[in-house]
């Protein structure tokens, strides 16, 4: 009698695991009222090909309860009824794996602190409760902060969707509010707010700012989380008319390149466009340039590296430099006097002539006089052709200037002798043009790109 005495009260539950019956489950949990708690749990148990086939059914009972008067908390049997306080919050998991006993608690309250034990039943041989392991679950009041996912770096223009959660495994029945508050979406509607998914398309105005998703119960503030934005946005404005820029022969320029971008675009110089593989003459946003000669005219760029592009601008250096005089030189001829003056300068210069009290210029001819005026590159030149009989020494001049300065040659005209430069005059650097351009080379030339 003995035997068969002890049996039952195995089947019935003991409190160390019989042979052959295990439970695996994570014993303490802790969960937020409200919120809602997985618990993983799988089990084994003996099975015989003796014994008598049957459904197997599980069953989750509160401690305490005795399983003959007490309704299980969960359970996969559809004839046994559950306890009406936890019916439709405890929920057994649909887990494909074999011998699951995981479990879904949602909208967890704190009447549901305690422990739980599991137990499983299959036709008449198997009747067993794992009391050795069982479940402590301990219900806290909400506190903390929800938890935003951003799926993928944001950047401007491109449509996101950013999810507001509490924190915990997953979400309990419990109607929760969720509202979003931040500068980058407030053009958006009532009803776009109040959900805990926010889809909206950030600018580059939006980078920086703060964003806030609240989580309510009720009218009361339960939680709330606030995230600072990182937009990433491409470098703007940089593609534009090529700009043009002129500095005194020999003196130093520095240019200064920017972009407005998130990351940080990196930023190089190039002599001409940046080819696939051309190394930069400078990599960093600042082109120093010591002594400015006229082989370093020509076209400058700017190039930012961005990862969602690499816009470029471009600008022209020009040398300038005050005229140099080539001459005047003079010769008579059948009564005639011809005289040629060229000047070499950037920006190209004028070229006139003074005879005693006449100025001559431009391109004009009559029965005294005849003057050719021509440009060739920085080259102008000048040629005078006088007929007109000399009483007496007369003095000729040769004037050219340009915004960098002037310069004059005099030579001295002897009736019916060969005549040479009695000297070259340097003009001095002056009028409101010179001094702009001498104050535009020595500024800090920026580049808004």
């Amino acid at each position: 009698m003995v035997p068969l005495l002890l049996l039952p009260l195995l089947w019935g539950g003991s409190l160390q695991e019989v042979p052959g019956y295990e439970l695996r489950l994570k014993e303490n949990l802790t969960v937020q009222e409200g919120l809602c708690v997985h618990v993983p749990c799988s089990f084994s148990y003996p099975w015989s090909s003796w014994y008598s086939p049957g459904e197997l059914y599980i069953y989750w009972y509160r401690s305490g309860d005795d399983r003959r008067q007490a309704n299980p908390v969960a359970t996969n049997n559809p004839r046994s009824r559950r306890r009406p306080e936890t019916s439709g919050r405890f929920r057994l998991l649909e887990d494909p794996t074999p011998n699951s006993c995981s479990l879904i608690i949602s909208d967890t309250r704190m009447s549901d602190t305690g422990s739980y034990f599991f137990r499983v039943e299959r036709g008449n041989n198997v009747q067993y409760n794992y009391r050795d392991k069982k479940l402590n679950l301990q219900v806290t009041g909400m506190a903390g902060e929800p938890n935003i996912h951003i799926p993928e770096p944001l950047e401007s223009g491109r449509r996101t969707s950013l999810t507001c959660s509490p924190p915990g495994s997953c979400e309990g029945r419990r109607p929760l509010t969720f509202t979003w508050v931040g500068e980058a979406v407030y053009s958006l509607g009532r009803q776009a707010l109040r959900s805990s998914v926010l889809t909206f398309t950030p600018r580059p105005q939006n980078h920086g700012t703060n964003l806030t998703c609240q989580v309510k119960q009720g009218d009361s503030v339960t939680m709330e989380r606030t995230i600072q934005l990182n937009v990433s946005c491409e470098s703007g404005g940089m593609a534009g008319s090529l700009w043009v820029v002129g500095v005194l022969c020999g003196q130093a320029l520095r240019l200064l390149c920017a972009a407005d971008s998130n990351p940080p675009a990196a930023l190089s110089w190039f002599r001409g466009s940046p080819a696939l593989n051309a190394s930069p003459i400078s990599s960093t946003a600042i082109l120093e340039l010591p002594r400015v000669v006229t082989a370093e005219e020509g076209e400058l760029t700017c190039q930012a590296r961005h990862p969602l592009g690499s816009p470029s601008v471009s600008l022209s250096l020009s040398v300038v430099y005050p005229p140099e005089l080539l001459g005047p030189s003079c010769s008579w001829e059948n009564k005639w006097l011809h005289c040629s003056c060229s000047s070499r300068a950037q920006p190209a210069s004028s070229v006139r002539w003074r005879l005693g009290e006449w100025l001559l210029e431009g391109n004009f001819s009559n029965a005294s006089f005849k003057v050719i005026f021509s440009l060739a590159g920085p080259w102008t030149n000048s040629s005078l052709s006088l007929r007109e009989e000399l009483s007496s020494s007369l003095r000729l001049s040769c004037e050219a200037g340009n915004v960098c300065g002037a310069q004059s040659a005099t030579i001295l005209l002897l009736s019916g002798k060969s005549v040479s430069p009695s000297g070259v005059v340097p003009g001095a650097l002056g009028g409101a043009g010179a001094m702009a351009l001498l104050s535009l080379c020595s500024c800090l030339i920026f580049f808004s790109m």
